[in-house]
């Protein structure tokens, strides 16, 4: 009798947060790789502890959560919370510890053999050190403000994430010890550039430490350590209703900077004195404390890197992004849409072309309307510049704003204002869902009757990020797809559950369905012993459900790739489980953003794209969507832009069988970098593009709405825009 698979066995899968640990890893690695330009590796160092930075705030502040409730569960790996608790803490010590030691070894040294020093007040010429006197009583003397800490006086309330001081102190008369802090201000610059030298630098808490006594007159200043506190910042918002969210979110801004301290980063010099004080008056366990060899806070290396003058030769050399001419201002781009689909590899393809859709629908007499989501966008976002002169227009202009979305909150909430000051009418999402997925609508009068234009991509409509996330985007006027996006954004804004979807699948649960219906057709096309072969790349793997069909696919023979940058809780290489998977992650100069679905039905070719990763969140818990890449030559396309990133040889590390992860080996293999080889593609494509001369017969697109000599109002500065810088 045939033995049952369990495919739940807690041993077959990796802890989320372990998992997330070992991509924040392959990041470090990025650091210590001298195959990297040294200003980028020290680019990626401060990555990693931003990372951590965020991780800690959401995740583990979770986790400490369901400690204190006393949440016995077990998550898909077998580990309750306070088990997941010691595991995180134990490994995130053993990262941290990772990073000073490529900081103190490998980073520091290696920029100073290039001339660029991150000094101490031992190390300052008289000149310099006569700077830091200046630029201590000139700048910083006037704003600091000392803290005792007395009977009389509590200690004070630490913020999430500042930089502050501990002192221990005794008066002139007594040698009793006395105790305070000193916030480091963060309206300053952390990094102070030297005079004296072109690349000399301090920080900005040495400077105080060198003079703080001058904050403490007639008493003596025994001892000074810098320390940090990380609150847990999740966003708490019930919702009974969308009608007052932005005030709630706005409350709850208000109230999540007093969240309790989930971590604690002291000097490694601190006493055992001062740092028993610190950890008894944040009320922090001893597991949560970090101490750390180097100056706190890491995430002051990319100012470092970008302050540092010349050195072009330590950076990633530039490369061009395309943009097809049909798609630029100097054409009318839904006549381009109307002849074909358009695909979008950003950052290789120009992110302008969506700009620049948006910009013409503002502006076309024959545009009726447009309808857009939002979840994050830039502090300068010119897509909000283009919907509110939309609106000013006539134009219909309906916009839903995600202002859940984490850590753009306050951006969010301030843009959802400004559209509504433009004339736009926002939404703000479903109750108890956030609003993930990426899809602008233009509905426009034709001859031939309305027709309607879409964008649909990977990534958010941001036109900073856009620069360095890796995402794919459409653009299409295919009716059936038009259809069940007008369908999509009813259902967002009124009441509407539409029986079906033409072409879109919609999460929740749709993507899920429609992703089990795919892994069950290749499960039997894998028992009746016909080719099928599944390709996926994502950002994050860890649906439970979703590994477990994946592991119930593989032990009937179906070929899976995947292609998983962070979280992946699936494990390769268990015998008759996963002997048939595998897992790349690619890690590199652009943070890979896009999500491919692609299903090989003995050679029937299906490409989808999602804003969706696999996780419980974006298919049960989130609005996000799936859509087909239908014209050949783009399904093609998307295909090679698969095969070339799984064929990356010098990014790519493998998932090995214990679940950790190794660089492919390359012996006998000409290097490929798949970042490198698009990004060279592209400067190839604007070479031969701006290689040939212009036609006189080229059409131009030419502004119906935008009289020349009108101002246009949305081009003065907006007086609060600042605040999102």
């Amino acid at each position: 009798m045939k033995t049952k698979v369990d495919y739940y066995d807690p041993k077959f899968f990796t802890n989320r947060e372990l998992s997330w640990l070992d991509f924040n890893d392959r990041v470090l690695e990025e650091a210590r790789d001298k195959s990297n330009p040294l200003l980028e590796r020290v680019k990626f160092l401060g990555i990693t502890q931003s990372n951590l930075d965020e991780w800690y705030m959401v995740r583990v502040a979770s986790l400490v959560k369901l400690v204190e409730v006393k949440y016995q569960q077990p998550d898909a790996s077998g580990l309750i919370p306070i088990e997941q608790l010691k595991e995180v803490n134990r490994k995130a010590h053993d990262q941290i510890n990772k990073q000073y030691t490529t900081l103190n070894r490998m980073i520091l040294p290696a920029i100073n053999q290039v001339g660029i020093h991150l000094l101490n007040v031992e190390d300052l010429t008289e000149r310099q050190y006569q700077f830091i006197r200046g630029y201590f009583h000139d700048e910083l003397y006037p704003v600091l403000t000392p803290m005792a800490d007395d009977s009389s006086r509590p200690f004070p309330f630490i913020s999430n994430d500042s930089l502050n001081l501990s002192l221990r102190l005794t008066g002139k008369d007594n040698d009793k010890s006395l105790y305070a802090t000193l916030q480091v201000p963060s309206i300053f610059p952390r990094v102070v550039k030297l005079p004296g030298g072109s690349n000399d630098f301090i920080l900005l808490e040495e400077i105080i430490k060198q003079f703080a006594n001058q904050l403490f007159v007639n008493y003596d200043i025994e001892e000074v350590s810098t320390f940090r506190a990380t609150r847990d910042m999740d966003l708490d918002v019930a919702e009974e209703d969308t009608s007052d969210l932005l005030k709630k979110v706005q409350q709850q801004l208000k109230l999540r900077e007093h969240g309790h301290v989930i971590r604690l980063e002291v000097d490694s010099n601190i006493s055992g004195k001062l740092r028993k004080r610190l950890v008894k008056e944040l009320k922090i366990d001893e597991d949560s404390v970090y101490e750390v060899n180097g100056p706190i806070d890491l995430t002051f290396l990319n100012k470092l890197a970008s302050a540092v003058v010349g050195h072009d030769d330590l950076k990633y050399p530039p490369f061009k992004a395309y943009q097809a001419k049909e798609l630029n201002s100097d054409h009318n781009i839904f006549d381009a849409i109307k002849k074909h689909d358009w695909l979008m590899q950003h950052p290789y393809d120009k992110f302008d072309s969506v700009v620049e859709f948006i910009r013409q629908a503002s502006i076309d007499k024959e545009v009726l309307a447009i309808k857009m989501t939002l979840y994050r966008v830039s502090g300068d976002s010119p897509i909000i510049k283009y919907l509110g002169r939309a609106a000013q227009n006539g134009k219909q202009v309906t916009v839903l704003v995600e202002v859940k979305a984490r850590f753009d909150e306050e951006n969010n909430v301030h843009w959802a204002r400004t559209l509504e000051k433009m004339g736009c009418h926002v939404i703000y999402g479903l109750v108890g869902l956030k609003t993930h997925s990426k899809l602008s609508l233009v509905v426009r009068r034709e001859q031939n009757g309305i027709q309607r234009y879409i964008h649909m991509g990977t990534g958010n409509y941001n036109d900073v990020t856009a620069h360095f996330y890796t995402d794919l985007g459409l653009l299409t006027c295919n009716n059936d797809i038009g259809i069940d996006v007008t369908n999509i954004f009813n259902m967002l804004s009124g009441y509407s559950q539409p029986p079906f979807f033409h072409q879109l699948h919609i999460s929740p649960h749709g993507i899920r369905d429609f992703i089990n219906d795919k892994l069950n057709h290749a499960i039997k096309y894998a028992k009746e012993g016909r080719p099928v072969y599944v390709r996926m790349k994502m950002n994050s793997l860890s649906d439970k459900d979703m590994i477990a069909k994946m592991y119930e696919a593989s032990h009937a023979g179906v070929k899976i790739d995947l292609i998983v940058r962070g979280i992946c809780c699936l494990r390769t290489g268990i015998p008759g489980i996963s002997d048939t998977i595998t897992v790349h992650s690619i890690v590199g100069r652009f943070l890979e953003h896009s999500r491919i679905y692609m299903f090989d039905f003995d050679g029937d070719q299906q490409v989808y794209l999602s804003s969706a990763d696999l996780m419980t969140r974006n298919l049960n818990r989130r609005v996000e969507q799936l859509f087909p890449v239908l014209q050949p030559d783009l399904t093609q396309r998307v295909l090679d832009i698969y095969q070339t990133m799984w064929d990356d040889n010098v990014k790519t590390r493998t998932m090995i069988d214990d679940g950790t992860y190794k660089r492919v080996d390359r012996r006998g293999h000409a290097p490929l970098n798949s970042q490198e080889y698009f990004a060279a593609q592209a400067t190839k494509m604007v070479n031969a593009q701006q290689a040939v001369p212009r036609q006189k017969n080229d059409k131009q697109f030419e502004p119906m709405m935008s009289p020349q000599n009108q101002p246009d109002p949305f081009d003065e500065e907006d007086q609060d825009r600042g605040e999102n810088q």
